[in-house]
């Protein structure tokens, strides 16, 4: 790729390695990809545990793991104007001409795109999770997000139900925010090489015990099947303040041998768990785009899910068994999923996952959004400072504020600091033998 259209990315979350979840696959995968179709891939987050500094990964890919300690749900401490001066010392070094935000209440996030558009870089944001409009949490977290997407260049979100979640919640020009779907590594998530036989059906919940995730579904509609269906087991993964709900189900119901609770499982092992069952559940309130179903398509499990978010969007109507939010509706899908288990192949059902999604597809749609990105017109700070008036009656002018002591911090340090002395990183070149030699889930540190 000509040296002139390569894009030097700087991917930022407080969500990544070695935490493992939706949001770190996607940041993982997508700059492997993006490393492989020749661009620079940098990511910056914040430390964990005892890893802090600089890591490099697999391909090459730079990894800033910034000094900072996470404060809740892995999510550093706001700080707003601190975090500027190591922000603005790693767009210099590493020359970056796109910033990628990841996830909305990710604050290292939020603070990397409003310095990164005072500096003038082009920024894109994906938003990875639905939020509501009423309750106080929301309203705050859509306010900030209002702020951070008032001068934004492009966005992606992951299902169309998605970005009209997000076009309502932030009022972005619905002509500025692409769809691209996550994927899924078909070469890590295989079927078992046997089938299985369906005297004991077992049926797989992997998911965060939460409330979100329908935990307390699952309280009432595991007993129900087990009374129905007295050759099912369930394997339930995962953990979370409402396992103990289950615990306690489990032991009301005299459920010891037919449910097995297997804690938190480390993703190496979630395969494994995986093709130990037909049927995968996921009864989750509330989904943008669900990758765990993805994953137990691609191992060849039929999908009984709720029909929230975009959930309708992310498997044919024959590889999956919708239902509303409800215990009763939910027995029903599953009673209709057993019966159509002697029609599932889960070796084609895994070609098929590995026509539909592909990671490297989503890299090529995302440089397209860089590409556009790149083509946004520059507007001067005085231009870009009336977007934020936009925002509201009182926030507008708050947002108009911040913004503009932004600018005047940011000066000051261009004078304490002058970017001429900030010395630029050379960049770590890896041979086209190598890329082709390194599998696309691999990951050392």
């Amino acid at each position: 790729m000509d040296k002139q259209l390569r894009h030097r990315i700087l991917m930022v979350s407080d969500f990544f390695y070695p935490n493992f979840g939706g949001v770190e696959n996607h940041i993982y995968y997508l700059s492997q990809c993006l490393l492989q179709l020749g661009h620079k891939v940098v990511v910056m987050t914040h430390s964990y545990g005892n890893r802090s500094g600089v890591r490099y990964m697999t391909g090459g890919l730079k990894v800033y793991y910034v000094p900072w300690r996470p404060f809740v749900l892995q999510n550093t401490l706001p700080t707003l104007y601190l975090s500027l001066p190591i922000i603005r010392t790693i767009l210099i070094r590493e020359r970056i001409t796109v910033v990628h935000g990841h996830q909305a209440f990710s604050t290292l996030c939020h603070e990397a795109l409003m310095h990164a558009r005072t500096m003038g870089y082009k920024v894109v944001f994906t938003d990875h999770s639905l939020y509501g409009f009423a309750d106080v949490g929301s309203i705050h977290m859509n306010k900030v997000l209002q702020f951070s997407l008032a001068d934004i260049d492009q966005a992606i979100c992951v299902s169309h139900t998605s970005k009209e979640n997000t076009v309502l919640r932030s009022g972005i020009p619905p002509e500025k925010v692409f769809v691209i779907p996550n994927a899924v590594d078909t070469a890590m998530f295989t079927p078992a090489n046997k089938r299985l036989d369906c005297d004991t059906i077992v049926i797989v919940v992997i998911s965060r015990l939460v409330y979100r995730k329908g935990a307390d579904l699952l309280v009432e509609v595991i007993p129900e099947v087990c009374n129905l269906f007295p050759n099912v087991r369930f394997i339930v993964g995962g953990d979370g303040p409402k396992r103990v709900r289950l615990e306690e189900m489990r032991e009301k119901h005299s459920l010891q041998d037919r449910v097995d609770m297997l804690g938190a499982v480390p993703h190496a092992q979630v395969r494994s768990v995986l093709i130990s069952g037909h049927i995968f559940l996921n009864s989750s309130l509330t989904e943008a785009f669900c990758i765990a179903i993805l994953e137990a398509a691609s191992c060849g499990l039929l999908t009984v899910s709720t029909k929230v978010g975009g959930v309708p969007e992310v498997l044919p109507d024959d590889m999956i068994v919708l239902a509303e939010p409800d215990p009763s509706d939910m027995v029903q899908a599953i009673k209709k999923a057993i019966h159509m288990l002697p029609s599932i192949d889960p070796h084609r059902m895994h070609i098929r996952m590995k026509g539909l999604y592909s990671w490297h597809d989503v890299a090529k749609r995302t440089e397209v959004v860089y590409d556009r990105a790149r083509q946004c017109s520059d507007k001067d700070f005085l231009h870009r400072l009336s977007r934020y008036l936009r925002c509201g009656a009182w926030a507008g002018k708050i947002f108009f504020l911040v913004m503009i002591l932004n600018f005047l911090l940011l000066s000051l340090l261009q004078l304490w600091q002058p970017s001429e002395n900030i010395e630029e990183v050379p960049d770590l070149l890896i041979s086209q033998n190598q890329q082709e030699d390194i599998p696309p889930d691999s990951c050392e540190v």
